[in-house]
Formats: structure tokens, sequence, C-alpha cells
């Protein structure tokens, strides 16, 4: 079964993950974009801010999902893979930096991941009072600089995002303790194994 972990940053992604990691140690834990060497590469690029063009931007984020599927996802598709990211993410800001329309953007990331979607999503929704303050302690990458607004516009497309994508969304309230969160996942998981 293939997981991801959704959210926009200081949501909580991270630490859910590492959570999972100790519950389920048989699993095949990746990330998008970064799960290979070339996702690396793109990772810090759009993370440094090295490309104007959105549509650039979208472009190498579905490179990496085309290369991160075929080296990581096909290869483990009898195991648990829990990812930290995915198409959803890729279909939610590619959405609201106006790319191209909704409809485009499925059939892209269907054709990056080659239908290979994940099955269950669970993503960490945040308020905006919460997204403030998390904010106000951590220095910000290009992407957290947009501010407070364009990342709650990018929570709202994760949602819309994961519907159009048609896979089972569950989205769990970030504000709740960690280990609430941690056992709220995993307990879906189990149940879904």
């Amino acid at each position: 079964m293939y997981i991801a972990i959704e959210g926009i940053d200081t949501a909580g992604k991270s630490t859910q993950i590492h959570a999972l990691r100790t519950l389920f140690p048989n699993a095949v834990f990746t990330k998008e974009p970064g799960g290979t060497d070339v996702g690396q590469s793109i990772r810090s690029m759009v993370l440094n801010g090295a490309l104007d063009s959105k549509l650039a931007e979208m472009f190498m984020f579905l490179a990496d999902r085309a290369e991160h599927t075929e080296k990581v996802i096909i290869p483990n598709l009898s195991s648990l893979i829990i990812s930290d990211r995915s198409c959803v993410s890729g279909v939610a800001y590619a959405t609201v930096q106006n790319v191209c329309d909704l409809n485009t953007l499925v059939q892209l990331n269907r054709l990056a991941t080659n239908n290979h979607l994940p099955q269950h999503v669970f993503i960490l929704q945040l308020t905006r009072k919460d997204l403030t303050y998390r904010l106000s302690q951590k220095e910000h990458d290009a992407i957290e600089s947009r501010g407070v607004d364009y990342l709650l516009s990018i929570q709202d497309a994760l949602i819309a995002s994961a519907h159009a994508l048609g896979m089972q969304t569950h989205v769990i309230t970030a504000s709740q303790s960690i280990d609430i969160i941690t056992l709220e996942i995993s307990n879906l998981i189990k149940g879904a194994l």
C-alpha cells in the first residue's frame, strides 16, 4: 500500500514521518521531491528560488515525480510505502500558481506517475493562528517566504487536489498533540492494510 503524508510547511509532516518509522520499521520511506538523487537536485533548485518560471518549476517537479515513481514506487509496490509529500502537492502548488487548469494538472501527474498514486493521503491541517506562530519560530525557505495567505491557499488546494486525483483523503487537525496525530494516522494505516 502506498500512502502519503501531506501538509503545508510547518504542519508536522517530518515529525509524523519520524514517528511512523518506529511504528512501521519494514515500510519503505521516501519523499517528493528528493526521494532520488535527481529529486534532491530539483528540490534544492526550487527551494533556493533558482527558477523564475512557475511553469518550469512545475515541469521540474513532474520530472522528479516520474523518476521517483520509476526508481522507488514501482519496485516497492508489494510493500507499505510512506511518502513525505506526493503528486497531491504538485497539483496543489501548480493550481495556486495558476500554471494551468486542474484537469490538465491531474492528467500530467497521472502521466508522470504512470497512474501509481497513493491509495491514502493524510493531510495535516493548520489554522491561520498556528501557522503564523510556527513560521515565526524559524527561518523561511523560498516557498515559506511567500507568506501565510499563500500557504493557507496551498493547504486548501491540497485537499481539493487529493479529491481531484481520486484518493482516499484523511484531513487531520495538526494542532493536536504529536502523539494523538501519530495514533490517528497509524490506526488508519493498520485498518487499511
